[in-house]
Protein backbone atom coordinates (compact mmCIF):
# COMPACT_ATOMS: atom_id res chain seq x y z
CA UNK A 1 0.00 0.00 0.00
CA UNK A 2 1.30 3.48 -1.05
CA UNK A 3 2.18 6.05 1.92
CA UNK A 4 -0.50 8.31 0.68
CA UNK A 5 -3.38 5.48 1.01
CA UNK A 6 -1.71 4.51 4.24
CA UNK A 7 -2.08 8.16 5.91
CA UNK A 8 -5.57 8.29 4.45
CA UNK A 9 -6.76 5.01 6.36
CA UNK A 10 -4.98 6.64 9.55
CA UNK A 11 -6.96 9.76 9.06
CA UNK A 12 -10.37 7.43 8.81
CA UNK A 13 -9.63 5.79 11.96
CA UNK A 14 -8.52 8.97 13.81
CA UNK A 15 -9.52 12.70 11.85
CA UNK A 16 -7.87 14.03 14.93
CA UNK A 17 -4.41 12.09 14.64
CA UNK A 18 -1.55 14.32 15.04
CA UNK A 19 1.08 14.78 12.32
CA UNK A 20 3.52 13.49 14.50
CA UNK A 21 1.96 10.52 15.37
CA UNK A 22 1.34 9.78 11.33
CA UNK A 23 4.72 10.06 10.75
CA UNK A 24 6.18 7.49 13.04
CA UNK A 25 2.77 5.37 11.74
CA UNK A 26 3.67 5.72 8.20
CA UNK A 27 7.68 5.96 8.56
CA UNK A 28 7.84 9.35 6.96
CA UNK A 29 9.29 12.75 8.53
CA UNK A 30 6.48 15.17 9.66
CA UNK A 31 7.14 17.63 6.91
CA UNK A 32 6.77 14.56 4.85
CA UNK A 33 3.56 14.30 6.07
CA UNK A 34 2.32 17.63 5.79
CA UNK A 35 3.32 17.65 2.08
CA UNK A 36 0.84 14.44 1.39
CA UNK A 37 -1.77 16.14 3.46
CA UNK A 38 -1.94 19.00 1.68
CA UNK A 39 -1.64 16.99 -1.99
CA UNK A 40 -4.31 15.59 -0.38
CA UNK A 41 -6.54 18.66 0.55
CA UNK A 42 -6.10 20.34 -2.86
CA UNK A 43 -7.12 16.71 -4.39
CA UNK A 44 -10.16 17.06 -1.75
CA UNK A 45 -9.15 14.00 -0.36
CA UNK A 46 -10.05 15.43 2.82
CA UNK A 47 -12.71 17.61 3.28
CA UNK A 48 -12.12 18.81 7.14
CA UNK A 49 -9.03 19.12 8.73
CA UNK A 50 -10.06 18.87 12.10
CA UNK A 51 -6.82 16.46 12.72
CA UNK A 52 -4.57 20.05 11.67
CA UNK A 53 -6.05 22.48 13.93
CA UNK A 54 -6.49 20.45 17.12
CA UNK A 55 -2.08 20.83 17.04
CA UNK A 56 -2.99 24.36 16.71
CA UNK A 57 -4.56 24.10 20.29
CA UNK A 58 -2.02 25.70 22.98
CA UNK A 59 -3.43 23.77 26.11
CA UNK A 60 -6.18 21.20 26.73
CA UNK A 61 -8.41 22.11 29.55
CA UNK A 62 -9.81 18.68 31.42
CA UNK A 63 -12.16 19.02 33.83
CA UNK A 64 -16.04 20.66 35.01
CA UNK A 65 -17.90 22.36 32.75
CA UNK A 66 -21.53 23.28 34.57
CA UNK A 67 -24.19 25.45 34.52
CA UNK A 68 -23.96 28.30 37.44
CA UNK A 69 -26.95 29.67 39.37
CA UNK A 70 -26.05 32.11 41.31
CA UNK A 71 -28.68 33.41 44.04
CA UNK A 72 -27.96 37.25 45.05
CA UNK A 73 -29.26 38.86 48.26
CA UNK A 74 -29.38 42.45 49.21
CA UNK A 75 -29.67 41.88 52.73
CA UNK A 76 -28.25 39.78 55.31
CA UNK A 77 -29.38 36.15 55.17
CA UNK A 78 -31.44 34.82 57.25
CA UNK A 79 -30.67 30.73 57.76
CA UNK A 80 -33.50 28.59 57.83
CA UNK A 81 -35.96 31.17 56.26
CA UNK A 82 -36.97 32.68 53.28
CA UNK A 83 -34.35 35.08 51.44
CA UNK A 84 -35.52 37.51 48.50
CA UNK A 85 -32.87 36.75 46.22
CA UNK A 86 -32.00 37.82 41.97
CA UNK A 87 -31.22 34.56 40.25
CA UNK A 88 -28.10 34.65 37.72
CA UNK A 89 -27.67 31.69 35.05
CA UNK A 90 -24.15 31.70 33.69
CA UNK A 91 -22.19 29.03 31.96
CA UNK A 92 -19.42 27.57 34.62
CA UNK A 93 -17.31 25.00 35.70
CA UNK A 94 -13.46 25.23 36.47
CA UNK A 95 -12.15 24.26 33.43
CA UNK A 96 -14.59 25.71 30.86
CA UNK A 97 -13.87 29.11 32.69
CA UNK A 98 -10.49 28.87 32.66
CA UNK A 99 -10.17 27.97 29.02
CA UNK A 100 -12.99 30.56 28.13
CA UNK A 101 -10.70 33.16 30.39
CA UNK A 102 -7.36 32.08 28.36
CA UNK A 103 -9.46 32.19 25.02
CA UNK A 104 -10.41 36.20 26.11
CA UNK A 105 -6.67 36.46 26.23
CA UNK A 106 -5.77 35.05 22.56
CA UNK A 107 -4.71 31.58 23.59
CA UNK A 108 -5.95 28.67 21.58
CA UNK A 109 -7.62 26.41 24.16
CA UNK A 110 -9.75 23.24 23.85
CA UNK A 111 -11.75 22.08 26.09
CA UNK A 112 -12.75 17.77 27.24
CA UNK A 113 -15.33 17.72 29.46
CA UNK A 114 -18.75 15.94 29.68
CA UNK A 115 -22.10 17.55 29.61
CA UNK A 116 -26.03 15.55 29.09
CA UNK A 117 -27.91 15.80 26.19
CA UNK A 118 -29.72 17.92 27.64
CA UNK A 119 -30.88 22.34 27.05
CA UNK A 120 -28.47 22.93 29.47
CA UNK A 121 -25.48 20.88 28.28
CA UNK A 122 -26.46 22.27 24.34
CA UNK A 123 -26.42 25.99 25.87
CA UNK A 124 -23.21 25.39 27.65
CA UNK A 125 -21.62 24.07 24.61
CA UNK A 126 -22.69 26.95 22.22
CA UNK A 127 -21.93 29.53 24.24
CA UNK A 128 -18.55 28.48 25.08
CA UNK A 129 -17.57 27.93 21.43
CA UNK A 130 -18.79 30.83 20.87
CA UNK A 131 -16.00 32.51 22.71
CA UNK A 132 -13.37 30.92 20.68
CA UNK A 133 -13.01 27.73 22.62
CA UNK A 134 -12.73 24.37 20.79
CA UNK A 135 -15.29 21.96 21.67
CA UNK A 136 -15.36 19.35 19.86
CA UNK A 137 -13.87 16.85 22.17
CA UNK A 138 -16.39 17.40 24.30
CA UNK A 139 -18.06 14.48 25.14
CA UNK A 140 -22.05 14.36 25.29
CA UNK A 141 -23.74 11.92 27.36
CA UNK A 142 -27.15 10.86 26.32
CA UNK A 143 -28.77 9.58 29.66
CA UNK A 144 -26.42 11.73 32.26
CA UNK A 145 -27.90 15.23 33.43
CA UNK A 146 -25.09 18.47 32.57
CA UNK A 147 -23.73 19.31 36.29
CA UNK A 148 -24.90 22.18 37.93
CA UNK A 149 -23.26 24.65 41.05
CA UNK A 150 -26.12 26.70 43.16
CA UNK A 151 -24.67 29.12 45.16
CA UNK A 152 -26.13 31.88 47.54
CA UNK A 153 -24.18 35.26 47.87
CA UNK A 154 -24.22 37.40 51.02
CA UNK A 155 -24.56 41.42 50.58
CA UNK A 156 -20.89 41.24 50.01
CA UNK A 157 -20.98 38.93 47.26
CA UNK A 158 -19.63 36.04 48.95
CA UNK A 159 -20.62 32.97 48.93
CA UNK A 160 -22.85 31.59 51.95
CA UNK A 161 -23.48 28.25 50.72
CA UNK A 162 -22.87 26.43 47.60
CA UNK A 163 -24.71 23.04 46.17
CA UNK A 164 -22.78 21.34 43.49
CA UNK A 165 -24.55 18.28 41.49
CA UNK A 166 -21.72 16.52 39.60
CA UNK A 167 -22.16 13.09 39.41
CA UNK A 168 -21.76 13.22 35.27
CA UNK A 169 -17.83 13.37 35.68
CA UNK A 170 -17.91 9.83 37.18
CA UNK A 171 -18.91 8.81 34.02
CA UNK A 172 -15.35 9.83 32.52
CA UNK A 173 -13.03 6.37 32.39
CA UNK A 174 -8.83 6.18 31.39
CA UNK A 175 -10.11 4.24 28.03
CA UNK A 176 -11.56 7.56 27.04
CA UNK A 177 -9.26 9.83 27.47
CA UNK A 178 -6.45 7.11 25.97
CA UNK A 179 -8.91 7.31 22.79
CA UNK A 180 -8.68 11.22 22.79
CA UNK A 181 -4.32 11.10 23.76
CA UNK A 182 -3.74 12.15 20.04
CA UNK A 183 -5.46 15.54 20.60
CA UNK A 184 -3.92 15.79 24.59
CA UNK A 185 -0.30 15.14 23.06
CA UNK A 186 -0.89 17.81 20.06
CA UNK A 187 -1.07 20.63 22.78
CA UNK A 188 1.79 22.39 24.42
CA UNK A 189 0.21 21.96 27.36
CA UNK A 190 -3.03 20.46 29.79
CA UNK A 191 -4.32 22.26 32.37
CA UNK A 192 -6.91 19.97 34.59
CA UNK A 193 -9.35 20.61 37.47
CA UNK A 194 -10.11 17.36 39.89
CA UNK A 195 -13.89 17.03 38.77
CA UNK A 196 -12.69 13.73 37.17
CA UNK A 197 -12.71 10.54 38.66
CA UNK A 198 -9.26 9.56 40.45
CA UNK A 199 -8.10 7.03 38.25
CA UNK A 200 -8.38 9.63 35.60
CA UNK A 201 -6.30 11.84 37.54
CA UNK A 202 -3.85 9.82 38.16
CA UNK A 203 -3.71 8.60 34.53
CA UNK A 204 -3.59 12.02 32.93
CA UNK A 205 -0.19 13.11 35.81
CA UNK A 206 1.47 10.16 34.64
CA UNK A 207 0.98 10.23 30.84
CA UNK A 208 2.16 14.12 30.85
CA UNK A 209 5.35 13.51 32.69
CA UNK A 210 5.92 10.26 30.63
CA UNK A 211 5.50 12.44 27.05
CA UNK A 212 7.15 15.99 29.06
CA UNK A 213 3.69 17.80 28.83
CA UNK A 214 3.15 20.61 31.09
CA UNK A 215 0.45 19.99 33.50
CA UNK A 216 -1.22 22.89 35.43
CA UNK A 217 -3.74 21.05 38.33
CA UNK A 218 -6.23 23.18 40.56
CA UNK A 219 -7.44 21.40 43.11
CA UNK A 220 -10.98 22.94 43.03
CA UNK A 221 -11.72 22.22 47.13
CA UNK A 222 -10.45 20.49 49.77
CA UNK A 223 -12.64 17.44 49.30
CA UNK A 224 -11.59 17.14 45.91
CA UNK A 225 -8.08 17.38 46.43
CA UNK A 226 -7.78 14.54 48.20
CA UNK A 227 -8.25 12.57 44.82
CA UNK A 228 -4.59 13.63 43.60
CA UNK A 229 -2.19 10.94 44.30
CA UNK A 230 0.53 11.46 46.67
CA UNK A 231 3.20 11.91 44.26
CA UNK A 232 3.41 14.66 42.12
CA UNK A 233 5.98 14.33 39.48
CA UNK A 234 5.51 16.08 36.49
CA UNK A 235 3.28 18.86 37.49
CA UNK A 236 4.48 22.00 36.50
CA UNK A 237 2.21 23.76 38.60
CA UNK A 238 -0.43 23.45 41.40
CA UNK A 239 -2.73 25.97 42.10
CA UNK A 240 -4.62 25.23 45.56
CA UNK A 241 -6.13 28.02 48.17
CA UNK A 242 -5.52 28.13 51.50
CA UNK A 243 -7.66 25.57 52.52
CA UNK A 244 -6.35 23.26 49.98
CA UNK A 245 -2.81 23.96 50.46
CA UNK A 246 -3.85 23.05 54.21
CA UNK A 247 -5.13 19.39 53.55
CA UNK A 248 -2.28 18.52 50.57
CA UNK A 249 0.95 19.73 53.05
CA UNK A 250 -0.77 18.53 55.62
CA UNK A 251 0.27 21.85 57.89
CA UNK A 252 -1.99 24.40 58.93
CA UNK A 253 -1.66 27.78 57.31
CA UNK A 254 -1.74 31.05 59.68
CA UNK A 255 0.44 32.96 58.43
CA UNK A 256 2.55 34.16 55.19
CA UNK A 257 5.57 31.82 56.75
CA UNK A 258 3.46 29.06 57.22
CA UNK A 259 2.86 29.03 53.05
CA UNK A 260 6.47 28.93 52.77
CA UNK A 261 6.25 25.56 54.80
CA UNK A 262 3.33 24.46 53.18
CA UNK A 263 5.01 24.93 49.75
CA UNK A 264 7.78 23.50 50.36
CA UNK A 265 5.81 19.80 51.88
CA UNK A 266 4.07 20.38 48.44
CA UNK A 267 7.38 20.12 46.45
CA UNK A 268 8.60 17.55 48.39
CA UNK A 269 5.67 15.07 46.42
CA UNK A 270 7.41 16.16 43.35
CA UNK A 271 5.29 19.28 42.12
CA UNK A 272 7.47 22.01 40.44
CA UNK A 273 5.81 25.54 40.75
CA UNK A 274 2.95 26.35 43.26
CA UNK A 275 0.72 29.03 43.84
CA UNK A 276 -1.73 29.24 47.27
CA UNK A 277 -4.40 31.99 46.39
CA UNK A 278 -5.23 33.97 49.72
CA UNK A 279 -8.02 35.96 48.76
CA UNK A 280 -7.87 39.30 49.60
CA UNK A 281 -4.60 38.84 51.19
CA UNK A 282 -3.28 38.11 47.37
CA UNK A 283 -1.10 34.84 47.01
CA UNK A 284 1.99 33.03 47.69
CA UNK A 285 4.18 31.71 45.05
CA UNK A 286 7.08 29.10 45.01
CA UNK A 287 9.44 27.39 43.00
CA UNK A 288 13.06 26.44 43.52
CA UNK A 289 13.93 29.76 41.93
CA UNK A 290 12.14 32.42 43.55
CA UNK A 291 9.30 32.84 45.84
CA UNK A 292 6.94 35.44 47.77
CA UNK A 293 3.71 37.36 48.76
CA UNK A 294 2.05 39.66 46.62
CA UNK A 295 -1.22 41.69 47.86
CA UNK A 296 -4.17 41.69 46.08
CA UNK A 297 -4.72 44.56 44.02
CA UNK A 298 -7.30 46.84 44.99
CA UNK A 299 -10.67 46.36 43.78
CA UNK A 300 -14.42 46.76 44.28
CA UNK A 301 -16.04 43.57 45.05
CA UNK A 302 -19.38 42.55 43.16
CA UNK A 303 -19.12 38.75 42.90
CA UNK A 304 -16.02 36.50 43.99
CA UNK A 305 -17.48 33.46 41.48
CA UNK A 306 -14.88 32.94 38.69
CA UNK A 307 -12.17 34.88 40.53
CA UNK A 308 -10.00 31.96 40.91
CA UNK A 309 -10.74 30.73 37.52
CA UNK A 310 -9.29 34.31 36.40
CA UNK A 311 -6.14 34.32 38.39
CA UNK A 312 -4.80 30.88 37.57
CA UNK A 313 -5.82 31.79 33.66
CA UNK A 314 -3.90 35.15 33.81
CA UNK A 315 -1.04 33.18 35.57
CA UNK A 316 -0.57 30.40 33.11
CA UNK A 317 -1.07 32.75 30.12
CA UNK A 318 2.00 34.61 31.98
CA UNK A 319 3.80 31.04 32.52
CA UNK A 320 3.66 30.20 28.88
CA UNK A 321 5.22 33.38 27.61
CA UNK A 322 8.09 32.59 29.72
CA UNK A 323 7.16 35.17 32.43
CA UNK A 324 8.79 34.68 35.78
CA UNK A 325 6.47 32.90 38.64
CA UNK A 326 6.61 36.36 39.93
CA UNK A 327 5.44 38.54 36.58
CA UNK A 328 2.57 36.09 36.13
CA UNK A 329 1.15 36.48 39.81
CA UNK A 330 0.68 39.84 39.19
CA UNK A 331 -1.28 39.03 35.86
CA UNK A 332 -3.19 36.18 37.17
CA UNK A 333 -4.34 39.11 40.49
CA UNK A 334 -5.04 41.70 37.73
CA UNK A 335 -6.94 39.23 36.19
CA UNK A 336 -9.02 38.60 39.69
CA UNK A 337 -9.51 42.06 40.09
CA UNK A 338 -10.98 42.55 36.76
CA UNK A 339 -13.33 39.65 37.13
CA UNK A 340 -14.30 40.61 40.66
CA UNK A 341 -15.81 43.63 39.36
CA UNK A 342 -18.84 41.55 37.81
CA UNK A 343 -21.48 39.83 38.65
CA UNK A 344 -20.29 37.29 35.40
CA UNK A 345 -17.97 34.61 36.33
CA UNK A 346 -15.87 35.73 33.48
CA UNK A 347 -14.91 39.43 32.93
CA UNK A 348 -15.59 40.65 28.94
CA UNK A 349 -12.66 43.27 29.68
CA UNK A 350 -10.14 40.48 30.39
CA UNK A 351 -7.95 41.06 27.20
CA UNK A 352 -4.00 41.17 27.31
CA UNK A 353 -3.72 44.73 27.42
CA UNK A 354 -6.13 45.71 30.34
CA UNK A 355 -4.45 43.14 32.98
CA UNK A 356 -0.75 44.31 31.54
CA UNK A 357 -2.03 48.05 32.47
CA UNK A 358 -3.49 46.99 35.61
CA UNK A 359 -0.14 45.40 36.48
CA UNK A 360 1.84 48.60 35.55
CA UNK A 361 -0.99 50.83 37.57
CA UNK A 362 0.15 49.01 40.71
CA UNK A 363 3.90 48.14 40.68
Amino acid sequence: MDKEQQILNHIRMNPFISQQELSSKVGLSRPAVANYIANLTRRGEIKGRGYILREESSIVCIGGANTDLKARTNQKVRLYSSNPVKMIEACGGVARNFAENLSRLGVNTSLMTCVGDDKEGNWILKETKGQGVDVSQVWVLPTERTGTYTTLLDIDGESIVSMADMNIYEKITTSMFEEKWSHIVASQAVYLDTNIPKECISYLIKRCRDENIPLYIDPVSSAKAQKLPFRLDGVELLLPNREEAEMLAETKIDSIKDCQLACEKMRQRGVQKVIITLGDQGVYYFSTEESGHLPAFETEVVDVTGAGEAFASCAIYGIMNQESLFSACQLGLAGAALTLQTEKSISSFLKPDNIHEIVNQFS
